[in-house]
C-alpha cells in the first residue's frame, strides 16, 4: 500500500498547488479532502484552521448567527449551491433538518464525522468557511461566509464549537461503496400494487425496502409501466432548458450519504461548459457533469395532492445524482402542474441506440 504524504508534505503540496481546488490536489495527493484540511489545522502564513464539534446538533443552530452564507452540499457528479440564511433546525437521531425557503436540508448525522472552520487571507479579501466531513473524509457540506454575512459573529461561533483536540492529520476510513441496483422479480406485481397506493413519495422507501429493492432497482423493476418512463440522457440537458425556457418552479434535490441539499424556485440562467451543465442564477447555482449520467428515469408517485413527478438521474455505479421536481406556483392555489407535467411528457424517450452503447 502507497504510504500517504506527511503533514508537512501535504502543507508543501499545496503552496506548489496554490490554484488547485481542495478536492483536486486532495486526489492528485492520494488522499481525501479531510486529510488535505486536517494537515493545515492551527494558524499559519494568514491562514487560521481550527477543529469544530461537526455534529448538526451543535453546529445548526450557531450558524444562523452568521445570517446569509452560502450552503454547498455536493456528490462526484454535481454540485448544489444556495444562498440563505439558516431557519428551523429539527434534531433526530437518524434524521435531521432545516426548513426554510432558501436553505432546505435533510441531514443524515452519522456521516457528519469531521468538522473544520477556516479563516484564510487571499488575494480578493478574507474568505471564511465551516466545513464537515464524513468518516471517509470526503466533503458532506460546506458553509461559506459571504460579504454580507456577520463577519462580527464568527468568532463567536467558531469559539463554541472548537474541539480540545487541535492536532495535526485524520484518521478515516474506505468509503463504502454505492449500493447497486437491487431488483426482486418475484415481487414486482406487489410493487406495482402498493405503488398504486401511495399517497406520500416519501412511502417510496418503505416500500421498497420492505421488497428488498432499492430506488434504482424499483425503477428498472418497473420501467415501461405507468409509473417509470427511462429517458434518453439527453434528457437531462433538455428539460433543464426547457426549465429555464418556460420559467417553471422546480424542487432541484442533489445529495450524498450524509446531507441532501433542495433548491425551491426557477433555473434561470444556463451555462453549458464541457462536460458541465451550469445554473449560475443570483442565489443558486447547480454544476452537474453531464457525462456521469448513465441512466434517466420520469417517474411519477401518487400523492393526496395529485401525481408527484419528477426526473431523476443516476451515474453508471447506480447512485442518484440528482431529481427535479415540479414545483406548484405559490401565487396559484389552482396551479396543477400542467406545464410541467408537458415538459416531461415532451423529453426523449431512450432508445435501442443508447441501450447498446
Amino acid at each position: 500500500m502507497t504510504q500517504k504524504p506527511s503533514a508537512a508534505d501535504i502543507r508543501q503540496a499545496k503552496i506548489d498547488n496554490a490554484k488547485m481546488r481542495d478536492r483536486d490536489l486532495a486526489t492528485k495527493l492520494g488522499i481525501s479532502e479531510a486529510e488535505l484540511v486536517a494537515a493545515h489545522v492551527g494558524s499559519r502564513d494568514g491562514e487560521t484552521i481550527t477543529r469544530i464539534n461537526p455534529h448538526p446538533d451543535q453546529l445548526m443552530p450557531l450558524v444562523s448567527k452568521l445570517g446569509e452564507v452560502m450552503a454547498l452540499t455536493r456528490n462526484i457528479s454535481a454540485v448544489h449551491e444556495r444562498v440563505g440564511t439558516y431557519g428551523e433546525y429539527r434534531s433526530g437521531p437518524h434524521a435531521a433538518m432545516v426548513l426554510g425557503h432558501d436553505i432546505d436540508l435533510r441531514i443524515f448525522p452519522n456521516h457528519w464525522v469531521h468538522g473544520f472552520a477556516i479563516d484564510q487571507v487571499t488575494e480578493t479579501g478574507t474568505r471564511r468557511t465551516l466545513q464537515i466531513f464524513d468518516a471517509a473524509g470526503d466533503a458532506v457540506h460546506k458553509i461559506f461566509m459571504r460579504e454580507g454575512s456577520n463577519h462580527d459573529a464568527w468568532a463567536e461561533v467558531v469559539a463554541e464549537l472548537t474541539l480540545d483536540d487541535q492536532s495535526e492529520g485524520v484518521e478515516t476510513v474506505d468509503a463504502a461503496p454505492i449500493e447497486p441496483a437491487k431488483q426482486n422479480p418475484a415481487k414486482r406485481d406487489i410493487l406495482l400494487e402498493e405503488w398504486a397506493k401511495m399517497t406520500d413519495t416519501h412511502q417510496f422507501m418503505r416500500l421498497t425496502s420492505k421488497l428488498g429493492m432499492n430506488r434504482l432497482g424499483a425503477y428498472r423493476e418497473v420501467a415501461g409501466e405507468k409509473w417509470v418512463r427511462p429517458l434518453a440522457i439527453s434528457a437531462v440537458e433538455t428539460l433543464i432548458n426547457k426549465v429555464s425556457e418556460a420559467g417553471q418552479r422546480t424542487i432541484l434535490f442533489v445529495g450524498n450519504p450524509g446531507n441532501i441539499q433542495i433548491h425551491w424556485g426557477r433555473l434561470d440562467n444556463i451555462k453549458n461548459m464541457g462536460p458541465w451543465v451550469n445554473v449560475l442564477d443570483e442565489r443558486f447555482d447547480l454544476h452537474l457533469r453531464y457525462d456521469h449520467v448513465a441512466e434517466v428515469y420520469a417517474v411519477e408517485k401518487p400523492t393526496k395532492r395529485g401525481p408527484a413527478l419528477s426526473l431523476e438521474c443516476f451515474d453508471a455505479r447506480g447512485m442518484t445524482i440528482m431529481q427535479i421536481f415540479g414545483m406548484r406556483d405559490p401565487k396559484n392555489d389552482n396551479d396543477d402542474l400542467a406545464k410541467w407535467h408537458q415538459l416531461i411528457a415532451d423529453l426523449p424517450d431512450l432508445n435501442v441506440e443508447e441501450v447498446s452503447a
